[in-house]
């Protein structure tokens, strides 16, 4: 809002001369800004284009941007009264008293000021009238202003049949464009442009300003009421007085909290706020009967939900930023019950409860008895309300463990360290750190060879002394038939520098052998003798990988901690178990859990 003091809203604003004669004029446009002053919560374009008129920095063409009823077209008449304004020889945003040409411009009627709707006017020959038009000079004002409104509905033929008049118009000739959807105009529209995005209004600024219109009005309003309205409105101004207009003739002119309530299907605030207590504390039946009753009273089961849903982020809020009740858009109740509740809430809680909130959400909208859906989102809320969190888990089922005794009668031993205690992976989605693999020893010890190599102009043999490392330098090379046979397909024997036996499976391809020989020989530059041996060699490594997958799965069912998380909640199953005491298999591949086949 502007930092000057506020004043109640003028006679000139209020009541213009012809009102009378008019008849009734609702509040929107009754209370529409005669002067950049009655602007509010736009200063930063009133000073742009103040220090932009007094400087003689006039651009030929604006475009406003904004959400729904924030003042976008009311802007573009007072920059055109500004531009002809007939109280001083230059344009000027210091607008006082009516001039000659200023009544007739806010009110839409002036024959230099035309204004043309984009939504109803798309087409290439409309903006042919107006690049025939720009021609002439006006008739009686400083300049020629073209008005057009959601300027993003027009073709694509029209843009570009504006684009040349639009960079090089007439002196006399200036552009407003006011849109809602500034994605959709052409960047080439928006380069010649200067631009302004009228911002959205604040619930305390919009609310002030609903007080000033009660004042002048004569109408008594309740602080609590005016805050209602002005979150109804979502930031729109035009919305905001509409809702106004509405709640005076509910009320006949008595604004009440309890009014507005019932005229927009609203609950009483710490009436949500009750609702959300019995729900974090795992209350269901209070919960649905508190649903119940704000149901009967008129509420709407989607609104319901939505304000709790608004409620669970304004705690969040609290919690993440203690200083953010500042703003005044909350009342006292929900700022000390807000806080109280960030204090005593787990993060985990309240993210868990927005989540399912905004599914719950969809689902009360879209079911055909809304209040019922209602009740089973309060009753999951509620249930997983329970459920406590990962750092009370671990801590209670070490507490279980160390509490528990052994079955020869004596007290549990020391729980077994974290470096010997298989871990349980974290959901999906989060970061697993496994150990590092093989295969990046070997791709560091190849950029490292090919370093040198090209630092020394020599050739230099990567040494491979395992199996497993052989397998993973073919991976590394990229050759994923042949590193599949020989995990799958190839029994080990002995292995050498330059020197490989093997044991071959019923199924493995007579040419492996050899095969791997050559490709070993063309990738380390040296000779490689693959032989086949009698001796029956060890596991395909494959078989040895899933073998000690499914060791590790029972090791982690068997242990004590482990078996007090899955107790604690049936039907939970491990997805994945590191054990650091032992080397890892290297694998690339996500085998998953291993399968029981018994």
């Amino acid at each position: 809002m502007n930092n000057q003091p506020k004043e109640p809203i003028s006679e000139s604003v209020a009541a213009p001369h012809n009102a009378v004669a008019d008849g009734y004029r609702v509040l929107a446009r009754k209370y529409r800004p005669k002067r950049f002053e009655d602007l509010i919560g736009q200063d930063a374009m009133v000073r742009t284009l103040t220090n932009a008129f007094e400087a003689g920095r006039i651009a030929q063409a604006y475009m406003l941007t904004g959400v729904r009823g924030i003042g976008k077209t009311t802007t573009a008449r007072l920059i055109a009264r500004a531009l002809n304004y007939t109280g001083s020889d230059k344009p000027t945003v210091a607008l006082g008293e009516f001039g000659e040409h200023c009544e007739a411009i806010l009110e839409s009627r002036h024959i230099d000021v035309i204004e043309m709707d984009a939504a109803s006017k798309t087409g290439v020959d409309d903006v042919r009238e107006i690049i025939e038009s720009v021609r002439y000079k006006p008739a009686t004002a400083r300049y020629k202003v073209y008005i057009i409104d959601e300027v993003h509905m027009l073709s694509k033929q029209a843009f570009n049949a504006l684009l040349k008049t639009l960079e090089e118009p007439p002196e006399h000739v200036k552009f407003i464009f006011a849109t809602t959807e500034i994605r959709k105009v052409p960047v080439t529209v928006l380069s010649r442009c200067q631009r302004f995005d009228l911002r959205r209004l604040d619930i305390p600024a919009l609310a002030e300003h609903f007080a000033n219109v009660c004042k002048a009005e004569d109408v008594s309003a309740d602080e609590e009421a005016l805050l209602m309205i002005a979150r109804a409105a979502e930031g729109s101004v035009r919305d905001g007085l509409s809702l106004l207009d509405q709640a005076i003739s509910y009320g006949d002119r008595q604004v009440s909290t309890d009014d507005v309530q019932s005229m927009l299907g609203l609950v009483d605030r710490s009436r949500i706020i009750d609702l959300f207590g019995a729900v974090m504390k795992g209350d269901a039946a209070e919960a649905i009967t508190e649903l119940r009753a704000q149901y009967d009273g008129g509420g709407d089961p989607v609104t319901i939900m939505t304000d709790l849903a608004a409620f669970v982020h304004w705690v969040t809020r609290l919690k993440i930023v203690p200083d953010t009740d500042k703003s005044g858009a909350h009342t006292q109740i929900e700022r000390e019950r807000g806080r109280a509740f960030a204090e005593e809430l787990a993060m985990s809680h309240l993210t868990r409860a927005w989540q399912m909130l905004l599914k719950g959400i969809q689902e009360v909208a879209q079911n055909s008895h809304p209040v019922t859906a209602a009740e089973m989102v309060l009753i999951r809320l509620a249930y997983a309300a329970e459920l406590p969190n990962a750092v009370d888990l671990v801590n209670a089922a070490r507490e279980q463990v160390q509490a528990a005794p052994t079955q020869t009668g004596g007290a549990a031993g020391p729980v077994p360290s974290p470096a010997a205690t298989p871990s349980v992976a974290p959901p999906a989605g989060d970061v697993v750190h496994r150990p590092p693999t093989m295969l990046g020893a070997l791709a560091e010890k190849a950029d490292a060879s090919t370093d040198e190599t090209a630092a020394s102009g020599t050739s230099r043999q990567v040494q491979l002394v395992t199996f497993e490392e052989i397998v993973e330098f073919v991976g590394q090379r990229r050759d994923i038939k042949l590193k599949s046979e020989l995990e799958r397909l190839v029994r080990p024997v002995k292995v050498a520098p330059g020197q490989i036996e093997i044991a071959l499976e019923p199924a493995a391809p007579r040419g492996l052998p050899g095969e791997l020989g050559r490709k070993l020989e063309a990738w380390t530059g040296m000779r490689w003798i693959v032989s086949l041996s009698q001796q029956q060699g060890d596991a395909p490594l494959d078989q040895r990988r899933r073998e000690q997958r499914h060791s590790l799965f029972a090791k982690a069912r068997g242990h004590p901690e482990v078996r007090a998380v899955l107790d604690a909640f049936p039907g939970a199953e491990i997805v994945d178990v590191t054990d650091t005491e032992q080397p890892t298999i290297p694998d690339n591949s996500d085998l998953g859990p291993p399968v029981d086949e018994s």
